[in-house]
């Protein structure tokens, strides 16, 4: 059935005294409140306006119909391309299928557009049918990433995850066994390297090492995501790994509560990386270890993260350690 689109609303830039208005809504659609996750989206927008891109909608008398939270997406996932992120988008009860969501969604597209942006994402759940029929009528196609996930279970223990890998065989006789012999079953993998939190000095080295991996220099968004993780600490989880002083691999992470129905608290894995000359000593699995203790500490439940379809090696990584296909889907709007 097509949308009425009367009686008319106007479309402007989300503003903080909206916050109020926004929470009602979200409520009234989600069943329970989520001020604090809105406001640290509002708060992010006004930190890094060139990050954000939120739209409010509202009615003649100037109440708030609808609105519409984006982020640009710089290179999360090891992705290529140029991208707006939907985050969060709600209409008042009242004024839902009389196209207010549809404006909200050309406003954003048209952002887009002025931004050299190529693409517009998001995800849900694969049983939100009114989200889905709307991500349909809105020409949004699924996607090719795969969502992955994992239940951090309060951070216990997972032999895959958690035990450290054996260490190599010393060089000499293969017949001498008379050498003190270590018994690195019993560590842990978080044991095989100092873990700690990123901090700005890391910046460098966690650029020239993902430089390695991708092929690409990244270093705006390495900056944009290591300045989210100074500026707000209650949302970024973010580690950093060090073996022989320096810094040897990164794990790029932030915790969320939104997205289209996300009732439980999620961590989402932005990027990881090791340095290649530390392949294969358990440097990914400390990484991963360390952040599943973290984020149980935190009384968060779930960890996710987005792979594309040429990520066959991290794929085999984290199903080994414990990951699985989410019950959320990913989908994709392209706008050229």
């Amino acid at each position: 059935m097509s949308a009425v689109a009367t009686p008319a609303v106007a479309v402007r830039p989300l503003q903080p005294r909206d916050l109020d208005a926004v929470v009602a809504i979200d409520q009234a659609i989600e069943g329970r409140p989520r001020r604090a996750y809105i406001q640290r989206r509002l708060e992010a927008a006004l930190r890094e306006p060139s990050r954000h891109v939120q739209f409010a909608a509202v009615d003649g008398d100037g109440a708030l119909a609808g609105y519409l939270l984006a982020r640009q997406l710089l290179g999360e996932f090891g992705r290529v391309q140029t991208g707006l992120r939907i985050e969060l988008v709600g209409v008042r009860r009242e004024r839902q299928q009389q196209g207010v969501g549809r404006r909200l969604l050309d406003a954003l597209a048209d952002s887009a557009r002025r931004r050299g942006v190529d693409e517009l994402r998001s995800a849900a759940r694969w049983n939100q049918h009114e989200m889905l029929r709307w991500f349909d009528a809105m020409g949004f196609e699924l996607a090719a990433d795969r969502i992955v996930d994992c239940a951090v279970a309060g951070g216990a223990y997972r032999p895959e995850r958690d035990d450290a890998l054996p260490a190599a065989a010393p060089r000499g006789d293969a017949n001498d066994y008379s050498a003190p012999a270590g018994n690195d079953f019993e560590r842990l993998a978080r044991d095989v390297a100092d873990l700690r939190s990123m901090t700005k000095a890391d910046l460098p080295t966690i650029r020239r090492i993902d430089r390695q991996l991708t092929g690409r220099d990244r270093g705006d968004y390495m900056r944009a995501q290591l300045a989210e993780t100074l500026a707000d600490s209650a949302i970024r989880v973010s580690l950093v790994a060090r073996l022989d002083d320096t810094v040897v691999g990164y794990l790029m992470a932030r915790t969320d509560l939104g997205d289209f129905g996300r009732t439980e608290p999620v961590a989402v894995i932005d990027t990881i990386g090791v340095d290649p000359e530390y392949a294969h000593r358990g440097v990914g699995h400390a990484l991963l270890s360390q952040l599943m203790a973290n984020l149980g500490a935190l009384r968060v439940e779930r960890v996710e993260t987005i792979l594309a379809p040429r990520d066959l090696a991290l794929l085999g990584f984290l199903t080994d350690c414990g990951f699985a296909p989410s019950q959320r889907l990913a989908f994709v709007r392209r706008l050229h």
